[in-house]
């Protein structure tokens, strides 16, 4: 079962649709964002979920956690790493959830027609440069993300001007300004 603080997680997630959990590890971020998608998929809110996640947790832990749990068995999910081919395979596939990691996230945008109304993005801290490519690709389809998610245990893991590209994924600069100068 769930425990009460996922649950409420998982209400604030549907309740926000662009929000951060921000949470220690162990505390089941992932079950809590995969509950949170099937739940939003459910309800037509959002109809292709993106997960963006470091390659090893990519490969291991996203779909063997959903087949972990009874009420995310249902999900299709696809594991979109690899050559070039298997990705863009399995990026065309119609899963419900494909998950892809953050390093093809340059690649994914200028290559595949961009189809996800959700992002789930595990350990956001690896957007925390506002100039690096994979923050500036994730800009560009940000208009067509109805539902975004930030997962990370450490937003400012060196002060917190590692928070505002995080959180310009979130609200496109609403909070913390529209730019980093402004920010700064």
């Amino acid at each position: 079962n769930l425990h009460d603080y996922q649950v409420e997680f998982i209400a604030f997630v549907r309740e926000k649709k662009k929000c951060g959990l921000f949470l220690d590890m162990g505390l089941g971020k992932t079950t809590t964002s995969l509950t949170a998608a099937s739940d939003m998929l459910d309800d037509f809110f959002v109809t292709r979920v993106l997960i963006i996640a470091p390659l090893r947790v990519a490969n291991t832990v996203w779909e063997q956690e959903a087949k972990n749990w009874e009420h995310l068995m249902h999900l299709d999910i696809k594991i979109c790493t690899g050559n070039v081919a298997d990705r863009t395979r399995a990026l065309n596939s119609d899963a419900d959830i494909h998950v892809i990691n953050r390093e093809n996230i340059p690649w994914l945008v200028d290559n595949i027609k961009w189809r996800w109304d959700m992002v789930i993005v595990d350990e956001s801290s690896s957007f925390k440069n506002h100039t690096a490519k994979r923050f500036k690709a994730m800009r560009k389809v940000l208009k067509y993300v109805r539902s975004m998610v930030l997962l990370t245990g450490t937003p400012t893991p060196k002060g917190l001007i590692n928070l505002w590209p995080q959180l310009f994924l979130i609200d496109q600069g609403e909070r913390l300004g529209k730019n980093i100068t402004a920010y700064r």
